[in-house]
C-alpha cells in the first residue's frame, strides 16, 4: 500500500479538505476564473492566477478572514499574471511558477519562485504541482486536496489552444497525466468556462469532454489543430 500522500490521486479527505472561493473576473469581452483556496484550520490561503479586478479579490480575502501566503501561477499569459506583481506586493507573499515556464517566457518579477513538481505545504494544505505542457511549454496544474486547478490546460468543455504539432502532442500527454492523477470526485477548476461552472466532477468532465476521448496523440493533434477554428467556434463540435 502506498502511504505517501504526494503520490496518491486527488481524492477527497473531508477532514482536511480546503475551501475554494470562485472569483469570476472580466476585462472587456474576456472572462477569467481566479481562485482563493483556504485552509480552514490555519486560515492560510493561496490565490490562483489573479487578474483584472483587485477589489473583488481583496474583498474575498477580507470576507474569508484569511492570510494569503502565496500565489500559484499556471502559466505566463497576460490574463493569468495580470495582478501577480501587485497582489504579491500587497500580501507580501511569493509567486510560484514552473521553472520551465519562466525559462520559456522570460517572466521575471520580485518574489517569483521557480518550482518543479516537488510538493510543499501552505498551512495545512499540500500543494501538488503537475507540469502539463502543451498550451505553453511550462504550464502547470495544481492539486490541492480533491481540487485540481487547471489554468488553460483542461476546461470542462475542452482544452487550451496549442501553438503547433509539438504543443498538441504535449497537450495529449498532459491530459493523460491528469486522467491518471484524478479520481471520479476530483473537482476541476479551470481558468475559463465555456458553459459549465467551475468545480465539475472529473467523472462528468471525462464523460463529456471530447478531448479526453482520444487514444493516441496523432488523432488528438489532428483534431486539436483542425482547420476552420475561430475563437467563437473553438468549443462548437457539431
Amino acid at each position: 500500500m502506498n502511504e505517501d500522500p504526494t503520490r496518491t490521486p486527488l481524492a477527497m479527505d473531508a477532514s482536511r479538505e480546503p475551501g475554494v472561493v470562485v472569483l469570476r473576473t472580466t476585462h472587456g469581452k474576456m472572462t477569467n476564473y481566479n481562485y482563493l483556496v483556504v485552509d480552514a484550520t490555519s486560515r492560510s490561503a493561496v490565490l490562483v492566477d489573479p487578474s483584472w479586478q483587485p477589489g473583488l479579490i481583496h474583498d474575498a480575502v477580507a470576507l474569508a478572514g484569511v492570510r494569503v501566503d502565496g500565489i500559484l501561477l499556471t502559466h505566463s499569459h497576460p490574463d493569468h499574471i495580470d495582478l501577480a506583481l501587485p497582489m504579491s506586493a500587497h500580501y507580501g507573499c511569493p509567486l510560484w511558477m514552473s521553472s520551465a515556464e519562466i525559462a520559456a517566457s522570460g517572466f521575471s518579477v520580485p518574489a517569483l519562485v521557480a518550482i518543479d513538481e516537488s510538493p510543499w505545504m501552505v498551512g495545512g494544505m499540500l500543494i501538488r504541482p503537475m507540469l502539463t505542457p502543451g498550451h505553453t511549454p511550462g504550464c502547470m496544474c495544481f492539486g490541492i486536496g480533491c481540487n485540481l486547478f487547471t489554468g488553460d490546460v483542461l476546461f470542462a468543455e475542452g482544452c487550451g489552444i496549442c501553438p503547433n504539432l509539438q504543443g498538441a502532442h504535449q497537450m495529449y500527454e498532459s491530459l493523460q497525466k491528469l486522467r491518471r492523477e484524478s479520481t471520479a470526485d476530483t473537482r476541476i477548476y479551470p481558468g475559463h468556462s465555456f458553459g459549465r461552472v467551475p468545480g465539475q466532477r472529473f467523472a462528468d468532465v471525462l464523460h463529456e469532454n471530447i478531448y479526453l476521448q482520444f487514444n493516441n496523440k496523432d488523432d488528438f493533434a489532428a483534431f486539436r489543430l483542425r482547420r476552420g477554428q475561430s475563437r467563437e467556434k473553438l468549443f462548437a463540435f457539431q
